[in-house]
Protein backbone atom coordinates (compact mmCIF):
# COMPACT_ATOMS: atom_id res chain seq x y z
CA UNK A 1 0.00 0.00 0.00
CA UNK A 2 1.11 3.65 -0.68
CA UNK A 3 1.17 6.30 1.70
CA UNK A 4 0.20 8.55 -0.97
CA UNK A 5 -2.18 7.61 -3.96
CA UNK A 6 -3.70 10.34 -6.68
CA UNK A 7 -5.78 9.89 -9.84
CA UNK A 8 -5.44 12.71 -12.84
CA UNK A 9 -7.90 12.93 -15.81
CA UNK A 10 -7.51 15.22 -18.84
CA UNK A 11 -10.40 14.33 -21.11
CA UNK A 12 -9.25 16.29 -23.88
CA UNK A 13 -6.80 19.49 -24.12
CA UNK A 14 -4.01 20.04 -21.60
CA UNK A 15 -6.59 20.59 -18.89
CA UNK A 16 -6.28 17.29 -16.17
CA UNK A 17 -7.93 17.28 -12.64
CA UNK A 18 -6.51 15.81 -10.44
CA UNK A 19 -8.12 14.14 -7.65
CA UNK A 20 -6.19 14.18 -4.08
CA UNK A 21 -8.15 11.89 -1.47
CA UNK A 22 -11.81 14.77 -0.77
CA UNK A 23 -9.89 17.15 -3.00
CA UNK A 24 -9.81 18.12 -6.98
CA UNK A 25 -6.91 19.98 -8.19
CA UNK A 26 -7.37 21.44 -11.56
CA UNK A 27 -3.78 22.16 -13.88
CA UNK A 28 -3.27 23.30 -16.98
CA UNK A 29 -0.21 23.33 -18.97
CA UNK A 30 -1.16 26.66 -20.37
CA UNK A 31 -2.33 28.41 -17.57
CA UNK A 32 -5.81 28.94 -18.69
CA UNK A 33 -7.84 27.23 -16.96
CA UNK A 34 -6.39 26.56 -13.94
CA UNK A 35 -2.71 27.06 -12.77
CA UNK A 36 0.82 25.73 -14.89
CA UNK A 37 2.03 22.63 -13.50
CA UNK A 38 5.64 24.55 -12.46
CA UNK A 39 3.59 27.10 -10.78
CA UNK A 40 1.66 24.60 -8.50
CA UNK A 41 5.08 23.21 -7.88
CA UNK A 42 6.37 26.73 -6.92
CA UNK A 43 3.15 27.65 -4.83
CA UNK A 44 3.53 23.85 -2.99
CA UNK A 45 6.56 23.96 -1.96
CA UNK A 46 6.06 27.14 -0.31
CA UNK A 47 3.25 25.78 1.08
CA UNK A 48 5.52 22.87 2.78
CA UNK A 49 8.42 25.68 3.74
CA UNK A 50 6.06 28.00 5.62
CA UNK A 51 4.99 25.76 8.33
CA UNK A 52 8.28 24.04 8.36
CA UNK A 53 9.43 27.48 9.02
CA UNK A 54 7.35 27.88 11.83
CA UNK A 55 8.34 24.84 13.03
CA UNK A 56 11.94 25.77 13.37
CA UNK A 57 11.31 29.12 14.69
CA UNK A 58 9.20 26.97 17.79
CA UNK A 59 12.23 24.83 17.79
CA UNK A 60 14.89 28.37 18.26
CA UNK A 61 12.29 29.68 21.08
CA UNK A 62 10.36 31.70 18.81
CA UNK A 63 6.95 30.54 19.21
CA UNK A 64 5.11 33.18 17.59
CA UNK A 65 6.68 34.87 14.28
CA UNK A 66 2.99 36.40 13.70
CA UNK A 67 2.19 36.55 10.30
CA UNK A 68 4.64 34.83 7.91
CA UNK A 69 4.78 35.38 4.33
CA UNK A 70 6.54 33.71 0.93
CA UNK A 71 6.86 35.62 -1.86
CA UNK A 72 7.97 33.51 -4.23
CA UNK A 73 9.74 33.38 -7.63
CA UNK A 74 10.83 30.74 -10.30
CA UNK A 75 13.21 31.16 -13.17
CA UNK A 76 12.59 29.57 -16.25
CA UNK A 77 14.41 27.96 -19.16
CA UNK A 78 13.49 27.95 -23.06
CA UNK A 79 12.49 24.97 -22.26
CA UNK A 80 10.09 25.79 -19.34
CA UNK A 81 12.31 23.80 -16.89
CA UNK A 82 12.31 25.88 -13.52
CA UNK A 83 15.79 26.62 -13.23
CA UNK A 84 15.52 28.64 -9.84
CA UNK A 85 13.46 29.74 -7.32
CA UNK A 86 13.85 32.28 -4.69
CA UNK A 87 11.41 32.64 -1.47
CA UNK A 88 11.47 35.92 0.36
CA UNK A 89 10.28 35.45 3.59
CA UNK A 90 8.30 38.53 5.34
CA UNK A 91 8.05 37.78 9.42
CA UNK A 92 5.85 39.95 11.55
CA UNK A 93 7.56 38.85 14.80
CA UNK A 94 11.03 40.93 15.55
CA UNK A 95 13.43 38.51 14.96
CA UNK A 96 17.37 39.31 14.31
CA UNK A 97 19.25 38.35 11.23
CA UNK A 98 21.25 35.22 13.04
CA UNK A 99 17.85 33.57 14.69
CA UNK A 100 16.43 34.23 10.91
CA UNK A 101 19.06 32.24 9.18
CA UNK A 102 18.89 29.66 11.70
CA UNK A 103 15.03 29.32 11.70
CA UNK A 104 15.23 29.08 7.37
CA UNK A 105 18.16 26.20 7.90
CA UNK A 106 16.13 24.56 10.39
CA UNK A 107 12.85 24.38 8.04
CA UNK A 108 14.94 23.41 5.05
CA UNK A 109 15.57 20.09 6.93
CA UNK A 110 11.74 19.68 7.63
CA UNK A 111 10.20 20.54 4.26
CA UNK A 112 9.38 17.71 2.31
CA UNK A 113 8.97 19.70 -0.95
CA UNK A 114 12.84 20.66 -0.02
CA UNK A 115 13.87 17.43 0.09
CA UNK A 116 12.01 15.68 -2.67
CA UNK A 117 13.81 18.58 -5.23
CA UNK A 118 17.04 16.57 -4.72
CA UNK A 119 18.72 15.92 -8.19
CA UNK A 120 17.99 12.03 -7.09
CA UNK A 121 14.62 11.89 -6.85
CA UNK A 122 12.87 10.96 -10.34
CA UNK A 123 9.31 9.01 -10.69
CA UNK A 124 9.17 5.67 -11.96
CA UNK A 125 6.82 5.77 -15.08
CA UNK A 126 4.70 3.24 -16.26
CA UNK A 127 3.12 3.63 -19.33
CA UNK A 128 -0.17 1.67 -20.20
CA UNK A 129 -1.89 2.39 -23.65
CA UNK A 130 -5.02 2.00 -24.51
CA UNK A 131 -6.68 1.83 -21.14
CA UNK A 132 -9.60 3.49 -21.22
Amino acid sequence: MSDIETSTVSEEGFTSTSQVGDFSLTVDALGEDGPDPNSVLVADYASCFLPAFRVGGQQRGHEDLGKVQIDAEADLDDDDDLTAIRFDIHVEADVDDETLADIVERAEGICHVHSALREGLRADITAHADAF
